[in-house]
């Protein structure tokens, strides 16, 4: 027996690395795999009688796992259902199964195993046109381009998918499942932080014979996952499946925000993104929205989860807008030094988290103080290193309670200072940032004198003048803005000189290049607005010099009347329409 046995898992696994990594994770190799059934046999030969006996000795640790299998892949198993004990019987050439109610669960009925099937037809094409925004000629646009991602249909004659999918868009259409017909569809809302999209579609051929998909509870560690999309590779659907690895706050790389999030081992790829993840019962669990690419990891995606999904569509609904995540415009510190938190006044049967700094714009900073000590939010004890309660066994960053929350909505916060307990009711907003993580699809806006130009900084301009790693290659003095400098004001902004449009006024001042602009004529610039009312009022009631002050000890003169005529002899050599973006005329 024993030698056959290993031979069986010689024969199945062709390497060392892939025999020890099934004895290991059995469960997710299985997952990662699509069973398929095996024919009968009158009479088996001893070696593959062996392997059936081999594999039903093997102790099973995962009680889910023969469940799984048959869920992922949609076909029933016959060794699966056998239950993990042999007899003598197979001695003789045939396998003899005895099921008894105490040994082995009951087989799935096809109508259990086939449920996931019709929410397939749920599952849609996105094709969308993009026009990026130039940041570099902030005046015009990018050539556009097209992209192919995945989407599904929910109540109300609705569609979701997610936010970066439709960013920018110029045109989206859907296309069914089994369809040769792309729709028209209309974009209702996005939401960048929690990259989630909200379509519709006017035709109402399209919302014919198709089921809403239906959503799920949050699912546990282990618990099966099938994602559904339309990925590179092939042009019909696909299907892979996976288990619930890790859940937890993640950082949402389109938002540059943390929320709560999936992390499984089924493969996402390019043209995954928007689609719905699936539990074994068919109800959606999550949309898949971003992989870890790297050198040392393998098949590690995330999904959105059914919390973050139900807060957006709830927000929608609600306000007939997306209006955020709200959250607590504050840097903390964690209070697990024993003697911090005496310096602090804790008792030992006190924990929280201590407060560094406090955003000026946010609500909070009328009634926090820097060095209070945050007890509790909303009645849940925040323990020292920042944590709460999540569920059985687990805990959770104190920042997914502030995420269940909506804007404008109101929580009570317990706080620590001077060894006294103060309790305030914070109203939450959304954080208003020095450089925002994106411009909600708004062109950039821009100003233009003598041909020097001036923006202002965001994440996505970052990104478009110095690539992906922005945060290696940026100047030192952008990032540590970027970082760690905060708004002063809910109109503040960040102007800078992008470039300069070479003319015989600004000779010797070519290389300036993304560098900050401070003040005007001895006036501190607080926006790209102000700064252009200032240069326009200037210029029409005076010929002097304009003095322009930016970062790293600079100075820029330029002759008034001199910079006004060269302003229009720029304008008209570049082809730009006009000296300054739309929404800084009005």
């Amino acid at each position: 027996m024993k030698p056959s046995q290993k031979r069986a898992r010689k024969l199945k696994t062709q390497s060392a690395e892939n025999a020890t990594y099934e004895a290991k994770e059995p469960s997710v190799t299985h997952m990662n795999e699509s069973p398929s059934p095996e024919p009968p046999e009158t009479n088996p030969s001893p070696s593959r009688l062996n392997r059936g006996r081999g594999k039903k000795r093997r102790p099973n640790n995962n009680p889910s796992e023969t469940t799984e299998q048959q869920r992922g892949g949609g076909v029933v198993s016959q060794r699966s259902s056998l239950p993990h004990h042999h007899h003598s019987d197979c001695n003789n050439g045939t396998t003899v199964s005895a099921p008894t109610s105490e040994s082995t669960p009951a087989a799935p009925s096809w109508e259990t195993v086939v449920k996931v099937v019709p929410s397939m037809d749920a599952v849609v094409k996105v094709f969308c046109v993009h026009t990026d925004p130039n940041f570099s000629l902030p005046w015009q646009r990018k050539r556009q381009y097209s992209s192919g991602s995945s989407g599904f249909i929910i109540g109300g004659r609705r569609v979701l998918t997610n936010a970066h999918s439709v960013e920018h868009h110029t045109q989206v259409k859907l296309k069914k499942r089994g369809s040769d017909t792309k729709y028209l569809a209309t974009v209702l809302a996005i939401g960048t932080e929690c990259d989630i999209a909200l379509l519709t579609v006017s035709d109402d051929e399209f919302w014919e014979g198709v089921s809403p998909v239906e959503f799920g509870d949050l699912p546990a560690l282990q618990d099966a996952v099938t994602v559904v999309g339309y990925p590179i590779g092939g042009d019909t659907i696909s299907v892979t499946s996976g288990v619930v690895s890790r859940m937890e706050i993640l950082s949402y790389v389109h938002g540059s925000t943390e929320l709560l999030g999936l992390q499984i081992d089924a493969a996402i790829n390019s043209g995954n993104s928007g689609g719905p993840a699936f539990n074994d019962k068919g109800k959606c669990v999550g949309i898949a929205f971003q992989s870890l690419k790297h050198e040392d990891a393998e098949n590690i995606g995330y999904v959105i989860p059914t919390p973050v999904i139900g807060h957006f569509i709830q927000d929608y609904e609600k306000h007939d807008k997306y209006t955020g995540f709200p959250v607590i415009g504050i840097e903390w510190q964690k209070m697990e030094n024993p003697d911090l938190r005496k310096k602090m006044g804790m008792k030992s049967s006190q924990k929280g988290v201590r407060i560094r700094r406090i955003e000026p714009t946010a609500p909070e900073s009328q009634v926090l103080k820097p060095s209070d000590i945050i007890l509790s939010f909303d009645g849940v004890n925040i323990a020292n290193d920042g944590t709460v309660p999540f569920r059985h066994g687990e805990r959770i960053g104190f920042s997914y309670l502030i995420s269940q929350k909506y804007t404008g909505d109101s929580a009570l916060v317990k706080i620590l200072r001077n060894k006294e307990i103060l309790e305030f009711n914070v109203k939450l907003a959304i954080h208003k940032k020095l450089i925002p993580a994106h411009i909600c699809g708004k062109p950039p806006s821009y100003f233009i004198v003598a041909g020097f130009v001036f923006t202002t900084v965001s994440v996505p301009y970052l990104r478009s003048e110095y690539g992906k790693e922005y945060e290696y290659d940026a100047p030192v003095k952008l990032l540590e803005k970027h970082l760690h400098a905060m708004a002063q004001s809910a109109d503040e902004q960040l102007v800078v000189v992008s470039q300069v449009l070479v003319s015989d006024i600004n000779i010797g001042y070519e290389e300036i290049v993304n560098t900050q602009v401070l003040a005007f004529n001895g006036k501190p610039v607080k926006n790209l607005k102000c700064l252009a009312e200032m240069v326009e009022n200037f210029v029409c009631l005076t010929d002097e010099y304009m003095e322009f002050h930016l970062d790293y000890h600079q100075i820029v003169v330029l002759q008034t009347k001199t910079a006004k005529e060269a302003t229009v002899d720029i304008l008209t050599t570049h082809c730009i329409p006009s000296a300054m973006s739309d929404d800084l005329k009005t």
